[in-house]
């Protein structure tokens, strides 16, 4: 192994100093572990951001409450301006009234129309006329932002939820399993394995990049066993369980690759502590061929099977 893996490493922008502690540095979906305090909401907000990168199911509910809210104003307005300069109005109780002005607000909102009811008088023209445009704007909007989503590229790749402390040849690895459970293609797969623990005696941390069996691969059509050799050269080396624990390990995942379906690079984080790791265990295998077919069963990503570690010699 190369001896860069007892090198420290740059501390990934995180800080010596700031990583101290037993926090987590990324969480296991990729986000960093980090609240940014004092800053101005002018500087703070991004809803752009906010708005391609929110849950889906959230940012549907979000569109929906706009939806409802702006009508229910606008209703409000038409009523305030009186029903009688709306034709075509039938309702005779005025919570009948409030949903027919509810509705002609929804068709003027989405430039429907249907024509039944129709504004009469320059208040409720001009009213409806900047509705109208708002319900342009906004429907442009929301159109831009689901497109940005649908076409946002990200690398949706399963990570096992354990890493594993297994036999590797004559000595021991640390190992991790990756798999691309879409139909999309990644190609040219890099990774880099950081490791962050505690100095001796110390809060402040230690970042090493670890050296890896194999750190890029063309494809990536079935799974992938990530393994770094705990040679003479690891800082992991003759570490125990006990002792690992102790530092606070944590083993900061970062993978790049080129997806075929958008042309572009796309990047996948994750993280591994301490106690996140099993000793002694090895993933079972999961690649089969049937038939005229090679199979992977993602199902079983995070399935292991004990292994005796190899003991390393004093």
């Amino acid at each position: 192994m190369a001896d860069s893996g007892n090198e420290k490493y740059n501390d990934l922008g995180l800080g010596t100093k700031a990583s101290a502690g037993t926090q987590r540095s990324l969480n296991k979906d990729g986000t960093f572990n980090v609240k940014k305090l004092n800053v101005p909401f002018s500087e703070r907000v991004n809803f752009y951001h906010s708005l391609v990168s929110m849950p889906w199911t959230k940012f549907f509910i979000l569109i929906i409450s706009g939806y409802f809210l702006a009508n229910l104003m606008f209703a409000c307005i038409y009523m305030m301006i009186g029903v009688e300069h709306l034709t075509g109005i039938d309702g005779l109780t005025t919570t009948d009234k409030f949903l027919e002005a509810f509705f002609f607000s929804s068709q003027t909102l989405t430039t429907l129309g249907y024509g039944r009811v129709a504004p009469v008088g320059t208040a409720m023209s001009t009213v409806a006329a900047i509705e109208s445009m708002i319900g342009l704007l906004s429907f442009a909007l929301a159109t831009g932002m689901l497109y940005g989503r649908f076409s946002k590229p990200s690398a949706k790749i399963k990570y096992s939820n354990h890493a594993v402390i297994a036999p590797y040849q004559d000595i021991n690895g640390f190992m991790f399993r990756v798999v691309n459970p879409q139909s999309n293609q990644l190609l040219e797969v890099e990774v880099t394995v950081t490791l962050s623990m505690k100095k001796t005696n110390s809060e402040m941390r230690d970042f090493f990049q670890l050296p890896l069996e194999r750190a890029k691969v063309v494809f990536l059509p079935s799974s992938w066993t990530i393994v770094h050799p705990i040679s003479s050269s690891s800082p992991l080396y003759k570490l125990t369980k006990e002792e690992v624990l102790a530092k606070d390990a944590e083993f900061i995942i970062m993978m790049k690759a080129f997806d075929e379906s958008f042309s572009q690079t796309v990047y996948s984080r994750s993280s591994y502590k301490a106690s996140e790791i099993k000793w002694g265990q090895k993933f079972v295998y999961v690649i089969k061929q049937e038939k005229d077919m090679i199979t992977v069963d993602v199902g079983r990503i995070d399935e292991t099977e004990k292994a005796e570690l190899n003991k390393i010699p004093d």
